[in-house]
């Protein structure tokens, strides 16, 4: 990102459809127009793998780190693709359009992925599918397996899974694959048809000059594929169940910190692979986007681990990382790491350092910028640095009117009035924002799309540490006009961002 630019904060789900979800469809494709008419350089998306009901539907807590989320998958493509026939797809329930209701869209697509697959059974696999499944049988055997095997169990975690398969002893992979075979197949299918619908999004956006910004969790959740093939690579007990899981120490926020649970990595045994897990990962996920934002970052330098059996945070303890050998191996072998660091909350000295030595731009965040000593707060405007990527809010946060409505305090009120020299209202709130971070010397900044419309805070994509509503939010087709991005790309060109 070595010149001004500018993009949008949106994910794939929020996107709007008649079928429940964002999808990789129409829509996608006319969103990419919306973006390119506007001047805009970046899309910028959450995790493409696949989310769980039992999980909250997060894109942060997957099942795996390698498979794209099916849920995804457009009908529409299916129907052009010959997966599907029109009247297969004419008549879907009625849908709320402003959020997604998971089961429902599950149920309904579940449906149709059922009479996809047995086209595709009656056809017989083609060439682009034997050459997919060739390409990604690293992960996607045992993702597909790992899928089947949950639903034999009932959606039992697989440390729960009886020893011989939990364990994976050869024969008894070899009998479930037997008798799941037919399962097993689908979800291959499956990932084949979000591989390839990702694809031709991915070369629309190459056409339209659009770079896509994707996002890597840094943790894993514990009932993955990632963690049943690979125990080794993670702190796990001789029932392989987590010894220790992940958080963050008491703060200012919290008195007893923040519990995750997340499984922690043994890094010793990635050095002595070499990181060839990592390696993988970063490469397959550099292959569906162009740059990728590393959530927790802090994570490759330090981290935090508390015993398995605490009920909070407050008894855990730092741990070393590796992540300078791991960047420096990666950075050997490649001509340039389009990595970007997720540095917020507290954050050391050895962090920035490490981001430094690697040319990876750290965020800043606008809304952030206006407590305490904002001549000083290095999330104000005029503190924003050249080599970093400003944001006026992320998924994590209010949007910047429901902040402006909601949690701003009076003095924090009079501060950005003093800061601005004049006063204005809560629908104002988005548009001096979005000034501030276009004037400002960051070379690229991103906006959520809920802050280029100035929706309140019912348009909210994710409030940490809560368990319902959240991943849900979805834009009106109304919303995703032309009119709706006029002033923004006014703006763009306006600070040079074009």
């Amino acid at each position: 990102m070595n010149r001004r630019g500018s993009g949008v904060l949106l994910h794939i789900t929020s996107l709007p459809s008649v079928y429940g979800i964002g999808d990789l469809g129409p829509a996608a494709h006319r969103f990419v127009d919306l973006l390119a008419g506007a001047g805009q350089r970046y899309w910028q998306i959450l995790p493409l793998n696949p989310t769980c009901p039992d999980l909250g539907n997060s894109p942060y807590l997957s099942t795996s780190a390698f498979a794209g989320n099916t849920w995804l998958i457009s009908p529409e493509q299916m129907v052009i693709d010959g997966l599907l026939g029109p009247e297969d797809i004419g008549d879907p329930p009625g849908f709320p359009e402003d959020r997604v209701d998971y089961r429902a869209v599950m149920d309904y697509k579940n449906n149709l992925f059922d009479r996809a697959f047995e086209r595709f059974r009656e056809r017989g696999p083609d060439f682009r599918y034997k050459e997919f499944a060739a390409g990604n049988v690293s992960w996607l055997d045992d993702y597909a397996i790992f899928v089947a095997l949950r639903e034999r169990f009932e959606g039992k975690v697989w440390g729960d899974w009886p020893p011989d398969i939990r364990d994976r002893h050869q024969d008894a992979l070899h009998a479930y694959g037997t008798e799941l075979a037919d399962r097993i197949l689908r979800e291959k299918f499956l990932q084949y048809v979000f591989d390839r619908q990702w694809k031709t999004l991915k070369n629309h956006c190459r056409s339209r000059h659009l770079q896509v910004i994707g996002d890597l969790p840094v943790y894993l959740t514990y009932d993955s594929v990632d963690l049943w093939a690979n125990p080794d690579l993670f702190k796990l007990d001789e029932q392989k169940k987590p010894a220790v899981v992940a958080g963050v120490p008491p703060d200012a926020f919290s008195a007893t910190g923040q519990l995750w649970g997340n499984p922690v990595y043994n890094w010793e045994a990635h050095l002595e692979q070499e990181f060839a897990w990592w390696e993988s990962r970063i490469d397959r996920t550099l292959a569906l986007v162009d740059r990728v934002r590393l959530d927790h970052f802090r994570g490759f330098v330090q981290y935090w681990e508390v015993p398995v059996d605490e009920m909070t945070a407050e008894n855990g303890r730092w741990v070393d990382a590796p992540g300078r050998d791991l960047f420096t191996l990666l950075a050997r072998s490649r001509s340039c790491l389009p990595i970007i660091a997720e540095d917020l909350g507290y954050i050391t000295s050895d962090v920035h350092e490490m981001m430094a030595h690697f040319g990876f731009p750290g965020m800043k965040v606008l809304i952030f910028g206006f407590s305490g000593d904002v001549a000083r707060n290095p999330h104000a405007p005029h503190n924003i640095t050249g080599g970093c990527i400003a944001y006026t809010g992320t998924h994590d946060n209010n949007t910047v009117r429901g902040w402006f409505e909601h949690e701003v305090s009076g003095d924090q009120r009079d501060l950005l009035f003093r800061y601005i020299g004049g006063t204005f209202g809560a629908d104002h709130a988005h548009r001096i924002l979005i000034r501030l971070a276009m004037l400002s010397p960051a070379e690229t900044v991103i906006v959520p799309m809920q802050d280029i419309l100035g929706l309140g805070e019912e348009a909210r994509m994710n409030r940490p540490g809560t368990a319902e509503g959240n991943w849900e939010w979805r834009l009106r087709r109304e919303q995703m006009r032309e009119q709706a991005m006029q002033e923004f790309s006014e703006v763009t060109g306006l600070y040079g961002r074009k």
